[in-house]
């Protein structure tokens, strides 16, 4: 009983000190996607014969975790027709197909700028009705806003239309989505000649911040995108868009990413700067740890985590006094433990559970004042039995903590049996002993740069814990999430 009190205490306190919504239960509120154009009712000769599309990402001025994409369309109309067509074109400012932005929210693109074989042309905005789709989604309301403008189309004859405007993204940090709608451009006559889509970073893309494989809680991204130095192209041929077509990005904040470019550029300049190494380890740990407190299980993903295991070892190697950076990979490692073993009943082989105790008891030896490791420790002991216990006899003092030496790390000791996984398998293979550090024999290579990258921000702070309707011992295990680390 006496540890029950103070581990509900620390649980309030870490709940109150974070503000959390019910949104984030379910998904983030989206943002208008790009879409393609629309000709409106009515049948047309005119065929879309070629687009091509440019996301270029940029960080939201507004928002040092946030990401803009400034959207370029190109579209080649051509009447296919005997007769010119005169017809109001139309481009959705909101939802083309009704919806909300998942909580009855209709945000809409508050300019766009058109121009008709590079002349510009006024848009006006109309309510009209939202566009239909084959699967016959429902829609929540009956009209919709357009930006409409008029373009005669001579028979025969190629008209280009331009049409530029920013997106904000949406998602949790570390992420941020981006949409791009194809299927709005089947009312254009036959079928999309050729379709080019870009995504251009302002870094070289690569597949660790452009999530394209097994990404969680957003839907899958599209898939079939080639790597080409700072952009991400897919190509279609000959293409009848329909709501399958429809594309998703899926990146890390570009924020975020320059932190990594900047510390992979200062442990390749100096080595042996310690606190570098540990920071590339806390923003490899930002990437791959959800929102919600799992990891990637993608290749990219188990690829960076195993850059930001490397680089705090490398960290603790110089800097082995350091209480925080012994937290930092305790944190890091507890994140595999916890969500990749402990919760589907596997037996931890290689000894994370082991190697997480050990640092945080050095970092609460180093300083016993290092809150951050003692929430990490009460959490685990809170989360799960027979790893740690407070010693029999032992109170808590007049601030509401144990003392470090109150502390019985049960699974550092050869003889106790492990704990009982969640669900209550028995766990058969014998937790091993913690593992010696190795000192990485190879410096992570240096992602590339533009030139024109202005200097990488501060490092961010974890997003707010958000969400409150998970059951008590996962919410203990996802806690942390907002808090910042190292």
């Amino acid at each position: 009983m006496k540890r029950v009190l103070p581990v509900l205490l620390v649980l309030f306190l870490l709940m109150s000190a974070f503000p959390h919504s019910v949104h984030a239960d379910v998904a983030p509120p989206e943002t208008v996607p790009g879409s393609n154009l629309n000709p409106g009712e009515g049948s047309t000769q005119v065929r879309m014969v070629a687009e091509t599309v440019t996301l270029t990402v940029l960080q939201d001025p507004r928002n040092a975790q946030g990401a803009v994409a400034r959207t370029e369309a190109v579209f080649t109309m051509r009447n296919l027709g005997t007769q010119a067509e005169a017809l109001a074109v139309r481009f959705p400012l909101s939802f083309f197909n009704g919806a909300s932005d998942g909580f009855f929210n209709y945000p809409e693109l508050p300019s766009i700028a058109v121009k008709v074989d590079g002349k510009s042309v006024s848009t006006r905005r109309e309510i009209q009705p939202f566009l239909a789709t084959e699967l016959g989604r429902s829609s929540e309301r009956d009209e919709v806003p357009w930006a409409v403008f008029d373009v005669t189309f001579p028979p025969n004859q190629d008209v280009i239309i331009e049409v530029t405007y920013d997106v904000e993204g949406f998602g949790y940090y570390p992420y941020e989505v981006f949409k791009y709608v194809l299927e709005t451009g089947a009312g254009w006559n036959g079928t999309i000649g050729s379709a080019d889509v870009i995504l251009r970073l302002p870094y070289e893309a690569s597949d660790k911040n452009v999530w394209v494989e097994g990404v969680e809680g957003y839907g899958p991204a599209t898939q079939g995108g080639v790597f080409s130095g700072n952009e991400v192209r897919w190509h279609y041929d000959d293409l009848e868009p329909n709501s399958e077509n429809n594309m998703q990005f899926v990146i890390v904040t570009p924020s975020l990413w320059k932190n990594v470019l900047a510390e992979t550029d200062n442990v390749t300049r100096n080595p042996n700067d310690g606190e570098a190494w540990g920071r590339l380890g806390k923003a490899y740990k930002e990437i791959v740890r959800f929102s919600k407190g799992w990891l990637r299980t993608d290749s990219a993903g188990q690829e960076m985590f195993e850059l930001s295991k490397q680089a705090y070892e490398q960290s603790l190697a110089i800097l082995p006094d350091d209480s925080l950076w012994h937290y930092g990979y305790a944190d890091l490692l507890w994140s595999r433990y916890y969500w990749d073993f402990y919760m589907i009943s596997q037996p931890d082989v290689e000894g994370y559970l082991p190697a997480t105790l050990s640092h945080l008891k050095t970092a609460l030896e180093l300083d016993p004042n290092n809150e951050l490791a003692y929430n990490l420790l009460m959490e685990i002991i809170f989360s799960m039995d027979g790893a740690v216990a407070v010693k029999e006899g032992y109170a808590v003092d007049e601030s509401g903590r144990y003392e470090p030496d109150n502390f019985d790390y049960l699974a550092l000791t050869a003889t106790p049996l492990p704990p009982t996984p969640y669900g209550g398998f028995p766990t058969e293979t014998a937790l091993p002993s913690t593992p010696e550090f190795v000192m990485p024999t190879q410096i992570p290579s240096t992602p590339t740069i533009n030139s024109a990258t202005t200097e990488p921000p501060p490092p961010i702070d974890m997003n707010p814990l958000c969400g409150s309707a998970f059951l008590l011992p996962a919410l203990l295990g996802m806690v942390w999430v907002g808090m910042r680390r190292k």
